[in-house]
């Protein structure tokens, strides 16, 4: 994926240093703080995350490190009541929105951590590539057939513009001009399969041409530029000019740092040299450089915000530890009346672990 010589929107260059000072958004210095912050704290609960994996103590993971530029800078150009519909490696949508051990807990397998999401107008992941395109077109969709100003954010990676579900929802955002904003998390890679491998288009960006709607290519390494081109998209999906639609496709040109997921060896499909360049590019430095150069940032404030970072992310792990396993859960959402089948493996579900496991985890 080529870098160096993409046309794209950027405010800050891999110094940190504006490319255009008249580029950068109108927001004051307790918000760019705060975005760096849910920035370090993205990071660092990846990274706590991942060792908790490592453990046994957690469940396979999808790393986010790398993008949170994307991810946190997208998701401050949002209303609070905005809907944002991510795929699985979306972590710094959920940090702004407000990390918990409820979040966790679905990591560590108990279903009931994706109900806490919908508090904070964050759907559910959805594991299964692409399939969630569709329902964010048709919760935006609703917004405008009842006449308020919400939009949906869908994020997803590369590899999910091979599915037709990005396809089906595309055209029907474009045919029924709903608020909706597809911003694609495009990180070079789908699993083992490189961009080239998804799509004989120059960029990803310009598939909207195809269904009416604006397309736009944005550097996915600069939270500023993600923030700017986002908060012109919901602005667009809210109240189009006459000449305008209210669908946008973003792609955000990023990388992951790590594997697909801690079940994935990506050594075996990419060069280690790749890795470093993109590292060279991180947007935790970029950021911390920008915040640094313009005196909003110094070395007591930056110590006090990992620190409470560190803090944070620690209560989150201890919290979601005291969580209670019920395993007899996994049979409770899929039917309101479960199958023969199905009833008889919770029975025989159930009689394992009233023999040999912790009856007082097990309900009647």
């Amino acid at each position: 994926m080529d870098y160096e010589d993409a046309d794209f929107v950027r405010v800050l260059d891999e110094d940190g240093v504006p490319v255009d000072e008249d580029a950068i958004p109108d927001l004051d210095d307790g918000t760019l703080l705060d975005m760096y912050r849910d920035m370090r704290l993205t990071r660092h609960f990846d990274e706590r995350a991942i060792n908790i994996q490592r453990q046994g103590r957690l469940g396979t993971f999808a790393s986010c490190a790398g993008q949170e530029g994307a991810q946190v800078g997208s998701t401050y150009a949002l209303a609070d009541d905005d809907w944002i519909l991510y795929q699985y490696r979306e972590h710094g949508a959920v940090v702004v929105r407000d990390l918990d051990a409820g979040y966790l807990s679905y990591w560590m397998g108990h279903e009931s951590g994706n109900a806490t999401l919908a508090d904070k107008h964050v759907f559910p992941l959805n594991i299964t590539i692409a399939d969630h395109l569709p329902h964010a077109v048709g919760m935006s969709w609703a917004s405008k057939l009842k006449g308020d100003d919400r939009a949906a954010v869908v994020h997803f990676g590369d590899g999910a513009t091979s599915e037709g579900d990005f396809h089906e929802a595309m055209n029907f955002a474009g045919v029924f001009d709903t608020p909706t904003v597809f911003f694609c998390n495009n990180n070079g890679w789908a699993i083992s399969h490189p961009v080239e491998r998804q799509t004989a288009s120059d960029t990803i960006a310009e598939k909207a041409a195809a269904y009416g709607m604006e397309g736009v290519r944005v550097d996915g390494m600069d939270p500023l530029a993600c923030y700017t081109v986002t908060k012109e998209a919901v602005e667009r999906a809210r109240d189009p000019d006459d000449d305008e639609t209210r669908p946008t496709l973003i792609e955000a040109v990023t990388y992951r740092y790590g594997a697909h997921t801690t079940a994935d060896d990506p050594t075996v499909y990419r060069d280690e040299e790749e890795v470093e360049r993109w590292k060279d590019r991180d947007p935790l430095d970029r950021f911390e450089a920008f915040l640094r150069r313009t005196g909003r940032l110094d070395d007591d404030r930056d110590d006090e915000i990992r620190a409470g970072v560190e803090d944070h992310v620690a209560a989150v792990v201890e919290a979601a530890a005291e969580v209670e396993a019920d395993p007899a859960s996994m049979f409770d959402h899929a039917y309101g009346d479960l199958p023969p089948a199905l009833r008889q493996q919770r029975a025989g579900f159930l009689d394992i672990l009233d023999r040999y496991g912790d009856e007082a985890s097990v309900r009647d």
